[in-house]
């Protein structure tokens, strides 16, 4: 019986079977194909940190322990590539005589580096002009002393004569920050800058000169070892940070006390899995809705033919079927349709993988396996519980009933609708608050934990959304039936009575399209916006790093100015060029990095956005700079920090250019700025570059922001590198792209928005096209009755256009609304993810117009298909039937 009636089901519902499985189909790849993402997503994340390091440990000897000894026993320890001892030792500062004048600098380092330094951590020394190799001078330090290869430097060492070297090479210490941290020491505790006068000798010769200074200030000379590990490691950052902080750990042990690791390949980790964290938390908010979309639409697709079924099982039970036996036929058409729904999930996953993602995303087992378990209780949701609560709950004659009957949505269903919306906004304004973290990280805890209620915002107005728009659409179709009449006349002429009788009647089909509908329409469109909000995000995130399309940065007291920006506007590929003055001030007794600006240009070529200021735009409190030359903006944490008011006046003490000496200049407050080109995060100052060159009498700039116009940005970086030669550091927008905040919005997820949006255009179709097709069919039996008792052919097409303009209109409604709602609680809630915060969210209008497109498109194929039966001989159409 299971043969004939499985062979029944492909000649006579081989149609309604197939759309069943393509929806489990949707499911499977959309899953297997975003888990192949998240681990692919995950490989990326622990490669770049990893590359991105250079000295991966630095083991700091203890005072008195014998740095041999420690040597030995980090080379021996398991994992390590490389270790080679760094001596470092302080000065007392700096002198040349160059160009005829004599320099002098303050306070600095000098490091020991010996022999294959370079070569064994690639990436650690940069040279810029000379030699690599020797006595080497730091950029900056170089840019102090006015100082070039073969000048000669004197090193002072406290109560020692200096030490007289040639220089041989200017170098660049691109990982400054790590080179001179403090081993050990909390982050807050860490410098906040690199020292500036910089020394690199080579071990022997720094050994000979600083070695006696240890004996009398060995508080001044200590050492390190610089280890490079075996970057072989697990894929997921969570499980390659515990294998290299337990390698660390282990190695610590060891050294009994002699020396202390200074984990930097940990460090990178331990950020890289907070961000594998929030790409799970994407992969969450914007993959299981649509999984979860496409097993309802399964299921809607299922349900559209429960009247049919109820009546065959009926029929079969009449003549004496079982339970089990009926349970056991839908089982295997359950079983039918997810083997082959799972199975073509899967090819279309590997498929994406391969060409979205790349190789590493190509397949995950795991996820598929994950993905065939979903698709398997999909299809036994949409099949088999439905023939198990007929079987439970229905009787033969009861089964045998053609009208369907439905009960009236009671006060209670309102409640809860409006209930589950007012939660979901209580949750949202928690979790937007000020200083929330969806993934916390606390400071010296190993594990990250994530609050998983904020998932509760967008799952509970998803739901919520759904059940309001399914009671308003059925108050419409119950309470409005006059009205509706009215409105179905121009289409369905003298029949708008009846085709209103009928959706009101056989409203099941009508709703089920038009919730469907509505919420493929808001997962598209929140998918969608989220992804061009992220994408606008990543570019603001990289352009307020670097500056511009292309940055060049020179040393604080470099004497650039407009001589060197017209240089770089005589380029090829340059539209403009903005100077920008650095500086420093102290504020009271902190010192602040001070940026003097030209008003007047900076808005357009620094790409400043309104979310960087506060009180104002961006465009008002540059003009409020234009008019009061004293202005100044402050950061946030200065204002607060000093309590600072609008026209308050701000004493800063900076650099005279005449005596050297730091002298008071006098502002005025005048707005507060969060994010700057270049700026650090924390504190920082904004002011008119024309009054700090007056006040100061300097008027040299320390960074050129060139715009290229977005295109050609490496080789306009290549044409300034060869024209203001290697003093100048140079970086274009592309590369710093790739570095630039987290390593969440280094990944590039434009495989991803492929894929999820691919899906959602196919989920938003399929919603309005194939559950209107569906309910059409099931109405072939009345529209050939109409036609029995002489309804032409236009009232018959008014009847079946009627059914998908009212589906296509509340439905796109209620997707618009819902998925504007659902795309700002997204992105307040995934903040993390945006850095700087967008002032606005970027909408894709060519990606909603083609959703609509598409949508109608499927719509009128449905109805299409639908007046074409209905235009057939009704004897015909009522035998088939």
């Amino acid at each position: 019986m299971i043969r004939i009636w499985l062979a029944g089901l492909l000649r006579r519902r081989g149609g309604r079977l197939l759309a069943v499985a393509a929806g489990v189909a949707t499911a499977v790849a959309l899953l297997a194909a975003l888990g192949g993402f998240l681990g692919a997503t995950r490989a990326t994340m622990t490669a770049q940190s990893v590359r991105g390091v250079t000295v991966d440990w630095q083991v700091q000897v203890a005072s008195g322990a014998d740095a041999r000894s420690v040597l030995t026993t980090v080379r021996n320890a398991p994992g390590t590539r490389v270790a080679l001892p760094v001596g470092y030792a302080g000065t007392s500062g700096l002198s040349a005589t160059a160009q005829g004048t004599a320099q002098t600098t303050g306070p600095g380092m000098v490091l020991g580096v010996p022999a294959g330094y370079r070569s064994a951590f690639p990436g650690a020394i940069r040279v810029l002009a000379g030699h690599g190799n020797g006595v080497l001078l730091a950029q900056q330090t170089a840019a102090n002393l006015h100082a070039a290869p073969g000048d000669t430097v004197a090193v002072g060492r406290a109560g020692l004569p200096p030490l007289k070297v040639r220089v041989d090479g200017v170098v660049d210490l691109p990982h400054a920050d790590s080179l001179f941290q403090t081993v050990g020491a909390p982050p807050q505790s860490q410098p906040t800058a690199p020292p500036d006068n910089v020394v690199l000798l080579p071990e022997g010769r720094w050994r000979a000169a600083f070695d006696p200074l240890a004996k009398v200030r060995p508080d001044l000379v200590h050492d390190q070892i610089h280890v490079r590990r075996s970057h072989v490691l697990p894929h997921d950052p969570a499980a390659a940070y515990t294998a290299v902080t337990g390698s660390a750990h282990n190695t610590e042990v060891r050294l009994a006390g002699a020396g202390q690791v200074g984990d930097n390949l940990g460090a990178v980790l331990d950020s890289a899995r907070s961000d594998a964290l929030y790409a799970q938390m994407l992969f969450l908010f914007l993959g299981v809705p649509g999984a979860l979309l496409a097993g309802s639409l399964t299921a809607a697709v299922a349900g559209a033919g429960v009247a049919r079924r109820r009546r065959e099982q009926a029929l079969l039970r009449a003549r004496g079927a079982t339970a089990g036996r009926l349970l056991g036929l839908a089982a295997v058409e359950a079983v039918v349709v997810a083997t082959v729904g799972g199975a073509a999930g899967l090819g279309v996953a590997a498929l994406l993988g391969r060409t979205a993602f790349g190789t590493a995303g190509s397949f995950n087992t795991g996820w598929a396996l994950a993905a065939l378990a979903v698709g398997a209780v999909i299809a036994g949701a949409a099949v088999l519980l439905p023939a198990r609560r007929d079987l439970k709950t229905s009787t033969v004659v009861a089964g045998r009933t053609a009208v369907e009957h439905r009960r009236v949505p009671r006060a209670t269903w309102w409640a809860l609708a409006v209930g589950l919306l007012a939660v979901s906004l209580l949750v949202f304004r928690i979790t937007s608050r000020t200083n929330y973290a969806l993934v916390l990280a606390p400071e010296g805890t190993p594990t990250l934990s994530v609050d998983y209620w904020a998932f509760a915002g967008p799952a509970l107005l998803w739901t919520g959304g759904a059940l309001l728009t399914w009671l308003l659409m059925d108050l419409v179709l119950r309470r409005g039936r006059p009205v509706l009449a009215r409105l179905l006349r121009p289409a369905a002429g003298p029949l708008s009575g009846t085709v209103a009788a009928s959706l009101s009647r056989q409203r099941g089909t009508v709703l089920r399209a038009v919730v469907l509908l509505a919420l493929a329409t808001a997962f598209a469109a929140s998918t969608a916006v989220f992804n061009s909000t992220y994408r606008q995000q990543a570019q603001a995130d990289a352009v307020l790093t670097n500056g511009a399309d292309v940055t060049v940065t020179e040393s604080p007291s470099a004497t650039a100015g407009a001589s060197d920006a017209a240089r770089v506007a005589a380029l090829p590929g340059v539209r403009r060029v903005e100077p920008l003055q650095h500086r420093f001030a102290y504020v009271g007794p902190d010192l602040q990095d001070l940026y003097g600006v030209r008003p007047s240009t900076i808005v357009d070529t620094g790409r400043l956005q309104n979310a960087y200021f506060s009180g104002g735009t961006a465009r008002q409190l540059m003009d409020r700079l234009n008019q009061q030359q004293d202005g100044l903006l402050v950061s946030a944490e200065t204002a607060n920090d000093f309590q600072l008011h609008p026209g308050d006046r701000i004493q800063l003490r900076l650099q005279d250019g005449r005596t050297h000496q730091l002298r008071p200049v006098a502002f005025h407050f005048a707005g507060v700025v969060k994010e700057f080109p270049t700026a650090p995060k924390d504190s920082f100052l904004v002011a008119n570059a024309s009054y700090v060159a007056r006040a100061t009498g300097i008027s040299a700039v320390g960074t050129l922001l060139v715009d290229t116009g977005g295109t050609g940005q490496q080789a306009v970086a290549r044409h300034v590198r060869a024209e203001l030669g290697p003093a100048a550091h140079v970086t274009d927008l592309p590369s710093a792209r790739m570095v630039t905040g987290s390593s969440l919005t280094a990944v590039d997820l434009g495989g991803l928005t492929r894929v999820e949006l691919a899906f959602a255009l196919v989920i938003g179709a399929a919603a309005g096209g194939l559950v209107l097709a569906l309910g059409l069919t099931e109405r072939r039996r009345t529209l050939a009755l109409a036609s029995v008792l002489g309804a032409r052919g236009r009232q018959l097409s008014g009847f079946v256009w009627s059914e998908a303009a009212l589906v296509a209109l509340a439905g796109a409604a209620g997707g618009i609304v819902l998925g504007w709602a659902l795309s700002q609680m997204l992105v307040k809630v995934l903040s993390r993810v945006f850095d700087p915060p967008p002032a606005s969210l970027a909408v894709p209008w060519g990606y909603l117009g083609a959703l609509a497109a598409a949508t109608a498109a499927a719509l009128a194929a449905a109805a299409w298909t639908a007046v074409r039966h209905a235009r057939r001989p009704p004897l015909t159409e009522l035998r088939e039937l």
